[in-house]
């Protein structure tokens, strides 16, 4: 695949307003920070900040937080030409603060990301991609951004492109409804070459609480190369003929969000500059070394406040490798 592709992140764009008050929740909290947001963006951004091209595909609202949430990657130079501007539906709003149990406090106001269209998507982009990463948070809840995005993986899955999946579950969108998202998550499974779950995530879908066992489960499902995230200790990858756990590097965690996602862009970053991602797929020690960087990625990112802000350049990533 030629270094001067675009990989299409595909999925939801919204702002995360912060409670920066200290241990208090949502109720007494009185003053927020407003943070661009969303799953597949932060992917986007790590890409880009390492050095690739990237292209976001959602939907978010005509609106100031929208036109926010735009100038926010066009800055990063991230490819806005695939989002649109919802002149009905605002733009989506999660508020979080942190009580005093650990605990979140969330609300989630849905808007304009749930309302993307098939007919929506820039067929053009679409053809010349040769990456898809369907990453999103929120695109399983509801339609019509449900089936646009269940009916992109199939269709990314005929076309021979390299699909990359991260079911991203949220407890707190999907209370009481986790077995309809393990039936959903299923479909793309199925069609996909890179899936990147967490431990807790992997329990979920597969029913099993053993890692490998799940892995398994997973790859009779049809999954062809699973990464399986463990925090500090590091990354279980599997490619169906072996499993391996990659380490991680130590750091001081301040601030976990957004490293799933900085995995996920540093992996494909890597990928995307390979003639043929799908055959590195079979190449184990390969796998193995794409792995080691996105972890320390991933890990750099939890040393700094923000999902966004705190992904590393590739200068920063190869100052703090030594190399």
């Amino acid at each position: 695949m030629s270094s001067d592709t675009s990989v299409i992140c595909i999925g939801e764009l919204l702002i995360d307003f912060f409670c920066t008050d200290v241990d208090i929740d949502l109720v007494e909290g009185r003053n927020f920070e407003k943070q661009a947001g969303g799953a597949p963006a932060n992917v986007c951004a790590t890409i880009v900040k390492l050095g690739g091209r990237a292209i976001f595909s959602g939907k978010v609202g005509n609106d100031p937080f929208g036109h926010f949430l735009i100038n926010t990657l066009d800055e990063l130079h991230v490819d806005t030409s695939m989002v649109v501007m919802d002149k009905t539906n605002p733009t989506t709003l999660a508020f979080v603060s942190l009580k005093k149990n650990g605990e979140r406090d969330f609300v989630f106001n849905r808007g304009a990301d749930a309302f993307l269209t098939e007919d929506e998507l820039d067929k053009d982009k679409w053809a010349n991609a040769g990456m898809i990463h369907f990453g999103s948070a929120t695109a399983l809840l509801d339609n019509p951004f449900r089936t646009t995005y269940l009916n992109a993986m199939k269709r990314a899955a005929e076309e021979g492109k390299f699909i990359s999946f991260d079911p991203n579950f949220r407890a707190n969108l999907w209370k009481n409804k986790e077995g309809d998202f393990v039936n959903l998550v299923k479909k793309g499974i199925a069609v996909a070459d890179f899936i990147k779950v967490s431990d807790d995530e992997l329990k979920l879908i597969s029913g099993t609480t053993d890692l490998v066992e799940g892995v398994q489960v997973l790859h009779q499902n049809g999954a062809k190369v699973i990464a399986v995230t463990l925090g500090k200790d590091g990354t279980l990858i599997s490619n169906g003929e072996y499993h391996e756990v990659v380490p991680s590097i130590a750091v001081t965690s301040i601030d976990s969000t957004g490293a799933g996602d900085a995995f996920v862009g540093a992996a494909l970053f890597q990928l995307e500059r390979e003639n043929k991602p799908k055959e590195v797929m079979a190449d184990f020690e390969k796998l193995k070394k794409i792995i080691a960087f996105s972890n320390q990625v991933g890990a750099m990112v939890c040393t700094k406040i923000g999902a966004i802000t705190a992904i590393p350049t590739m200068e920063e990533v190869m100052s703090r490798s030594g190399e």
